[in-house]
């Protein structure tokens, strides 16, 4: 079920998606049922939301293992990039809670975020915006602010909170095309030797796990 699903994510790249990752449509839950048929574009997005929200774990982290851990790399162009560790911990296990959906905190462990924690909160009523509340190391305070603007800039990248969390499916109009076969690899970020550090040294040039694929 996993594996088909993720397909749906990979599927979306051919239709153009905007963003990172799409947020929920109204009815999008952890009980998302699979379509039993030919999924319009809707339910496609429905779908890629699923899976890149991990609805089908109730809990999910990626958490260092050894010298092992997630890097956020961000590069203007022409520049030198930055990059900053985290860890992450995702809770959907609230089905039996009438206010909220879902709970996402993200620790980073270095940078200049290093020690700083965001827990967000998503909640079951669709017109209610996301709650967001900062560990602030320096300060040894939690602060909550409001959830940010659509277009305010997400970590410092070209991104905006809309692209990564805040539009939601139906903000958008979405059209089926058909299907192809995805025919070629997807290409990593270059960086420069000079420029390399002790987490992007080893940064995957590529990724051709979607080659060869059948894709909307």
């Amino acid at each position: 079920m996993i594996k088909t699903r993720l397909m749906a994510a990979v599927l979306l790249l051919s239709t153009g998606m905007a963003g990172l990752c799409a947020t929920a449509a109204a009815g999008v839950t952890p009980q998302l049922p699979y379509p039993k048929s030919q999924p319009s574009a809707l339910e496609i997005m429905q779908q890629v939301y699923f899976v890149n929200h991990f609805y089908a774990l109730k809990n999910f982290a990626i958490t260092k293992v050894k010298r092992k851990i997630t890097v956020l790399v961000s590069r203007a162009k022409g520049k030198r990039p930055t990059t900053n560790t985290l860890e992450r911990y995702l809770n959907n296990d609230y089905e039996n809670d009438p206010v909220v959906r879902a709970k996402d905190l993200a620790i980073f462990r270095s940078g200049k975020l290093r020690g700083t924690g965001l827990l967000i909160t998503d909640y079951d009523d669709d017109s209610k915006g996301q709650s967001y509340m900062i560990w602030l190391p320096a300060l040894r305070k939690v602060r909550r602010f409001a959830q940010p603007a659509q277009d305010d800039s997400w970590g410092g990248l070209d991104f905006t909170f809309g692209d990564v969390v805040l539009r939601k499916p139906e903000n958008e109009t979405h059209e089926f095309l058909g299907k192809e076969v995805f025919r070629t690899c997807l290409k990593g970020m270059d960086i420069p030797k000079k420029h390399r550090n002790r987490y992007t040294r080893h940064l995957a040039k590529e990724s051709c796990a979607s080659k060869g694929k059948e894709v909307y």
